[in-house]
Order: C-alpha cells, then structure tokens, then sequence
C-alpha cells in the first residue's frame, strides 16, 4: 500500500498548523517542531523545500522570521507536495529508471496503468480538502448561514 513518509506528514502537520492562524502571521520551524514534537532538522528542512521548491510558503529571515503560506491551498494537489518533498514518484523504481528485469516483467502494463490512476487521483485532491477540517467548516458555514 502507499506509505505516507515522515517528511510528508511533517509537511502536513506544518500546512494544517498554519492555515489555522491569522493569516500573514509567521511561523518558525521551531515553533511546527515544539507543538507535535517532531525532529526540528526534518521540520525544518520541509518548510525550507515548500518556500524553494514549490512556493507554498514564503520565508522570512530574522530573529522575528519565519514561514507563511503564500498559496491558495485549494490550489495545490497532493500530487504536488509530494512531487515537491519527494521528487518524482512511482510505485515501483522501473516507472523511472531501468530495471534488470523489465524486458521479462508481466505486469509492468498493470502497475503503469495502477500508477496513472493513484497519480491522477492525487492530483485531484488538493491540501485544502485534505487538511481543511470538515466539522469546523460546516459549523462556519452554519453560521454564516444563520447568521
């Protein structure tokens, strides 16, 4: 089954914690790190890739600096951030290199049309809907609703 590995969930953990601050406001690695007690390095190391890589968040250098988000999350797949933190994915390392064994494979066919589908599927997803929770934002949307 596909894994979720640590420096994506970090990376989650990092997106979730702040896009439920005010926003503009920043956040320091230090900060991700403290509040769900993951190593600071790896913490630090994906929120650096995010602002560089893939521009979901921008970095502010100081003694006060920090991270913000900087793009619409609904915006931004899953496929996305794991492109970003990871590289290139595939469900198995012949999808993008040689293989000793792929002119003999029986099921490089299937696991290609597999990887399409998990690629395609990810690429629907995007870290607002994955992130965003759905009982505080339909208690939101109640009382705009009512309100």
């Amino acid at each position: 089954m596909n894994k979720i590995n640590r420096k994506l969930e970090y990376a989650l953990m990092a997106l979730k914690y702040m896009s439920q601050k005010i926003p503009g406001e920043l956040t320091s690695a230090k900060e991700v790190s403290d509040a769900f007690q993951t190593p600071f390095d790896a913490t630090a190391r994906v929120m650096q890739q995010m602002a560089t890589k893939g521009g979901i968040l921008r970095s502010e250098y100081g003694a006060s600096g920090g991270y913000q988000i900087t793009k619409d999350l609904a915006k931004v797949s899953i496929h996305d951030l794991l492109e970003m933190i990871e590289g290139p994915t595939a469900l198995v390392k012949c999808l993008h290199k040689e293989c000793d064994i792929q002119v003999r494979c029986n099921i490089i066919s299937p696991v290609t049309t597999l990887n399409q589908r998990l690629t395609e599927f990810y690429k629907s997803q995007s870290l607002k809907d994955l992130l965003c929770d759905k009982a505080t934002s339909s208690k939101k949307s109640e009382v705009v609703a009512h309100g």
